[in-house]
């Protein structure tokens, strides 16, 4: 497990090897990754935006954005949670994703929490410092 804190919100990630969608054969490896957030803050804080900057075995970059997550934009009350699941195919067996959430505070400023990277990896795959 991955795990960092900014602005009192804490973010773990969890990554797994999803082999049976995955195609070795076919140069497809995919992963699933589980995020939960934790507002450690005294106020509440609404997700509004992702941004994530993923990088294969051979150095290829890919950089993602867009509204929430998982078609949603969490709203967190001090102390509460929000977990969830999503996917990233690669072109090879390993690569990293780092990225970052864009938050808002209830006065409407927006900050970054940051998401630690983490190594995805096949268990079959030649590992790759990345």
């Amino acid at each position: 497990m991955y795990e960092t804190t900014t602005a009192l919100i804490t973010v773990r990630v969890s990554p797994s090897y999803l082999e049976t969608q995955s195609d070795p054969d076919e140069g497809r490896w995919v992963f699933a990754y589980t995020i939960e957030i934790v507002n450690r803050s005294e106020q509440r804080v609404r997700l509004r935006s992702r941004y994530w900057h993923i990088t294969d075995g051979v150095g290829h970059v890919e950089e993602v954005r867009g509204p929430g997550v998982v078609g949603e934009e969490p709203t967190l009350m001090p102390g509460d949670s929000f977990t969830y699941t999503s996917g990233c195919p690669l072109s090879t067996p390993s690569g990293i994703m780092r990225g970052h959430f864009h938050m808002q505070r209830p006065d409407g400023s927006f900050f970054d929490v940051e998401v630690p990277a983490f190594s995805l990896d096949a268990p079959t795959g030649r590992r790759t410092l990345n």
